[in-house]
């Protein structure tokens, strides 16, 4: 059993899985192939003693969630759609990650917030967070379902559910195969649904004590808490996490467990040999043993894969089918020797002039062609 608690997140058809020192990915390639990277997490403010420190380190990982997570989940939605030619490259990506962050503070803080004084104009207190909470929780599920329902999202749910059956596997002691990964549950105590469940929590309470403010004093204070409470938040999961067989621990955790019902859904055997592969690769990359008993699925460097290509871009595409040359064209006779049936004299002169009829032996076959001169008009003859 490894002696580190791994974590992760589901991809574009794959999984990042997410250990002390590096991070695995492995994605399930358009043709049916499993693609791996691996990536070290050194270096920065993340190898300094005080990214260690209590709170603090919540908030390193929460940057590499968003960070890495984000470039990650890009990069692996450029590889699903790459035989459609299409990518985002460092700006979009850039421009994603902002664009998201702004639609999840606004969604989750902001809009429960402008709705709440709509409906409670002048009622303050613990009423008014009460409400507020009611329905920054009732946004919160509405999105979830609401995303649920498109395909794309329903197979990256799919993978949620691998990612934790995987690490279920890992910490129990099985060997990872798809036979001992796939009895166990979607849900995970250490989940990132269970994260944004303790933050909605602790959020409520946090901003019920700042009292009843004007809105733009509201929102301000709000932003300069937000980084306040994910490191609160993530203090929290990581003590339930460190008491998870006390009782009343797992109760704490049980909304959260509620919610991944949503969030995850049970893989596919396929979806779950990506989860294997990427918690391995994560294993490998900390020094970590792989459990006895656990399967090998075949896999290729995703590098050596972007490799294949780039070539193949440069090379450029293969020519349609139909559009070959026959085979022998480059010995067909040319000139007079090319009209089939026809005898031809080796000995007699050759006239170097075009021929304005059809050939020999094929007249009435095709109309004449009678030459046109340069700016007349054919009406005229």
């Amino acid at each position: 059993m490894a002696s580190l608690r791994y974590g992760g997140q589901a991809l574009v058809e794959g999984v990042l899985m997410r250990g002390r020192g590096a991070i695995a990915v492995a994605l399930r390639h358009p043709d049916g192939r499993i693609v791996y990277a691996t990536e070290p997490l050194t270096g920065g403010f993340r190898g300094t003693r005080r990214a260690k420190l209590p709170f603090v380190r919540g908030l390193v990982v929460l940057y590499e969630t968003l960070v890495t997570g984000t470039r990650w989940l890009v990069r692996s939605a450029n590889l699903a759609a790459s035989e459609e030619g299409v990518e985002l490259g460092k700006g979009g990506i850039a421009l994603m990650l902002t664009i998201t962050l702004a639609l999840g503070i606004g969604l989750f803080f902001f809009l429960p917030l402008i709705i709440t004084r709509a409906v409670l104009p002048t009622q303050g207190g613990l009423l008014e967070h009460a409400v507020e909470g009611c329905v920054q929780v009732g946004i919160f599920l509405g999105y979830l379902l609401l995303i649920g329902q498109a395909h794309d999202v329903r197979r990256t749910f799919q993978y949620h559910g691998a990612e934790h059956m995987s690490i279920h596997a890992l910490e129990n002691g099985d060997p990872l195969t798809t036979e001992r990964v796939r009895p166990y549950p979607t849900a995970h105590p250490r989940c990132g649904t269970e994260f944004l469940v303790v933050v909605i929590i602790i959020s409520i309470i946090c901003f019920s004590l700042i009292g009843r403010q004007s809105i733009p004093v509201t929102i301000i204070s709000r932003l300069i808490l937000i980084p306040i409470i994910a490191a609160v938040a993530y203090e929290i999961l990581q003590y339930l996490a460190r008491h998870e067989s006390n009782p009343i621990m797992r109760a704490l955790t049980k909304p959260g467990i509620w919610v991944q019902r949503i969030t995850t859904k049970r893989p596919s055997d396929d979806q779950i040999e990506v989860a294997i592969v990427s918690l391995q690769e994560a294993l490998r990359a900390d020094g970590q043993e792989i459990p006895a008993g656990s399967a090998e699925f075949p896999r290729v460097l995703l590098a050596d894969v972007e490799a294949e290509a780039s070539v193949k871009a440069a090379v450029g595409p293969e020519p349609a089918p139909g559009h070959e040359d026959a085979p022998g064209d480059e010995d067909a006779p040319v000139g007079p020797e090319a009209a089939p049936g026809v005898p031809v004299d080796a000995d007699a002169p050759v006239d170097p002039r075009p021929p304005t009829g059809p050939p020999a032996g094929l007249e009435g076959a095709v109309p004449s062609v009678v030459p046109v001169a340069v700016g007349e008009d054919p009406g005229r003859r």
